[in-house]
């Protein structure tokens, strides 16, 4: 839990902060039947099922289930944590952090990554002196000048070479004072087999610093020089650095991505480095691994147009293919730079300069069109197995174009390059929405014929009026436990559950801040539904809805009794205790009473 003072400030910008005012810088919202309506901004939808209620101060989508509050949806849409999404709105804001005592383990955290950190900076510095200063770096200075890579460039991004020796930078900071362990957390050396010390992790590589986004060492990319696997090698993951959540160049590109409102993506750091140093300077690279979402998140929070520009190969434009619609999810308009002559963009660059490039990036593809054409140099448009498999792959990303001009133009040049009539196509598209509405309605209203299914439901939904009642009225927790036993609730009820338990017991009213901190994500995600599907006060027909669903609770627990005991009944036949039959005999009949009462109630 926060501190009192903590508490106070988190306080403060929750009571400044207007849900809908927050949303609304990332999606639009319509209101209807009392509440605002959008396009989930977290996952591809065409008719709206993320819900925003101001008077709650909550969301929820009934489609892919996310929920919570104000700072939830920060933290969810800037892919940073609840914390920092409290700090961002903050800043927002303009309400100061406060000052706090840290505790034992945050000092210990943060001694440990600045040991971190000053070992990287060490790092760094010997990679690079040797490769600009030594005899020994005069293989990677012959690499770097064949790939055009100049000293203002080398001095710039701080670009090293680690010698072609077991220990060269294990013996410099060993004798700095850092040992094996620090320097094997850093992710800078690897244990020997067995067991006895630690080797250079990076030898006879030039060497490529990654930095964070406030421009700290965090790691190491190593480039062989010579024929070898892997080319690249990074240092592992560590306290301070994460891959998934850092693009290489991104705290040199941020101000030129924020300017330009794009970003260009490459695939290498030796990309990156030469496009910058041609003067293309809102450029960032992935990290030796594939575009994630988090990625796209990331670079949403810079610009709304991003462009890939990966290498021109099979493996570059398979990336690109996965990459595109994660980036349309994040909500950023994508484009696709394709480098000719299955060039990458670094020897393009080299070869045609600054304004060859940049009018790459002017003709770059839409989405749509490059999957077109991605997809046609793919298939037999000729037969009809090949027009069907085109179609089907093409179909979904119509779908998600909202504008109906520039929808009837791609359906247009659909026609046109499978040679199909329009309406065939436009039947596809009306079936293909036909079937993600039902698949939605089922998600937000599921109807099954088989009798357990809708037994599970009706428990679900009767859970969520309890659960409703105990929020704003927590008085009524000990009755209702009483009647209905803790385990006949599902779990994420159970979780609500205990948690209001908890609250009751404190002498506390639940809030979203507290239940964010204590639930789990599911469980979150169902209080947020169940609040957004409620009005704050009870009516008649809340009431009665409540009292019906004790009842269905109760009925579901005597239910499960009731095949136990059954269980319990055969055992004791089997085993010939006629004094335990009997009774289990007797115990059954007294709970199928109450089932009859219960079910005719």
């Amino acid at each position: 839990m926060f501190d009192s003072a903590m508490d106070d400030f988190v306080n403060r910008v929750r009571e400044r902060s207007d849900i809908r005012e927050v949303v609304s810088r990332y999606v639009t919202l319509n209101f209807k039947g009392g509440r605002y309506w959008a396009c989930c901004p977290f996952h591809n939808e065409k008719t709206p099922s993320f819900t925003v209620s101001p008077d709650k101060g909550m969301f929820y989508c009934f489609g892919c289930h996310k929920g919570g509050n104000v700072f939830k949806f920060i933290s969810l849409i800037e892919n940073i944590s609840y914390l920092d999404a409290i700090k961002l709105q903050a800043e927002r804001l303009g309400i100061d952090l406060p000052s706090r005592k840290k505790t034992s383990a945050e000092l210990k955290l943060e001694q440990k990554q600045k040991t971190l950190f000053k070992i990287m900076t060490l790092a760094q510095d010997f990679y690079h002196n040797n490769l600009v200063k030594t005899a020994a770096g005069e293989t990677g200075r012959k690499y770097l000048e064949a790939r055009g890579i100049t000293s203002g460039v080398i001095e710039k991004f701080k670009l090293g070479y680690a010698p072609d020796s077991w220990d060269a930078l294990t013996k410099v900071l060993q004798v700095r004072g850092f040992n094996d362990k620090d320097l094997f957390d850093a992710g800078i050396v690897s244990r020997k087999r067995n067991g006895a010390g630690v080797y250079d992790r990076l030898r006879g590589r030039v060497i490529i610093p990654i930095n964070d986004i406030n421009g700290n060492v965090v790691a190491f990319g190593g480039r062989i020089v010579d024929e070898g696997e892997p080319k690249y090698l990074n240092t592992p993951e560590t306290e301070i650095f994460s891959k998934g959540k850092l693009l290489f160049g991104l705290d040199k590109a941020n101000r030129a991505i924020i300017s330009a409102d794009c970003a260009v993506i490459v695939e290498g750091y030796l990309d990156a480095i030469s496009l910058m140093s041609a003067g293309v300077e809102n450029v960032v690279a992935t990290l030796g691994t594939a575009f994630s979402d988090s990625h796209a998140r990331l670079l949403t929070r810079y610009a709304r147009r991003i462009i890939l520009c990966y290498d021109s190969d099979e493996a570059g434009q398979r990336a690109t293919i996965r990459a595109l619609p994660m980036i349309q999810n994040a909500g950023a308009e994508v484009f696709v730079a394709i480098v000719p002559d299955g060039k990458d963009p670094d020897e393009f660059v080299r070869k045609h300069g600054k304004a060859a490039f940049e009018d790459l990036l002017k003709n770059a593809l839409p989405f749509f069109d490059y999957k077109l054409q991605y997809i046609m140099s793919r298939v037999d448009i000729f037969s009809v197995d090949g027009k069907a498999r085109a179609l089907r792959e093409l179909i979904p990303v119509l779908a998600t174009i909202k504008d109906s001009s520039i929808q009837l133009e791609y359906r247009q040049k659909i026609s046109a390059a499978l040679v199909l009539d329009e309406n065939v196509i436009l039947d596809e598209l009306h079936k293909f929405l036909d079937a993600a509405e039902k698949r939605l309605a089922k998600k937000i209203n599921p109807v099954s014929e088989n009798p357990e299914a809708k037994e599970n439901i009706l428990a679900r939904q009767a859970g969520s009026s309890i659960i409703k009642k105990a929020w704003y009225e927590g008085d009524v927790l000990s009755y209702v436990l009483g009647y209905v036993p803790m385990e006949t609730f599902t779990k994420s009820h159970r979780e609500i559950l205990s948690y209001l338990e908890k609250c009751t017991e404190m002498g506390k009213h639940p809030n979203d801040l507290s239940a964010a901190e204590e639930l789990s994500e599911a469980a979150n995600a169902e209080l947020s539904r169940i609040l957004a599907s409620h009005t704050v006060n009870f009516s008649e027909a809340d009431e009665q809805a409540y009292t019906d669903s004790l009842k269905v609770m109760r009925l579901v627990y005597v239910k499960s009794q009731y095949a136990k005991v059954r269980q319990e009944i055969e055992e004791s036949y089997n085993s010939g205790d006629e004094a335990a039959y009997l009774q289990k005999l007797q115990r059954a009949l007294e709970i199928q009473r109450e089932m009859d009462e219960l079910k005719f109630a």
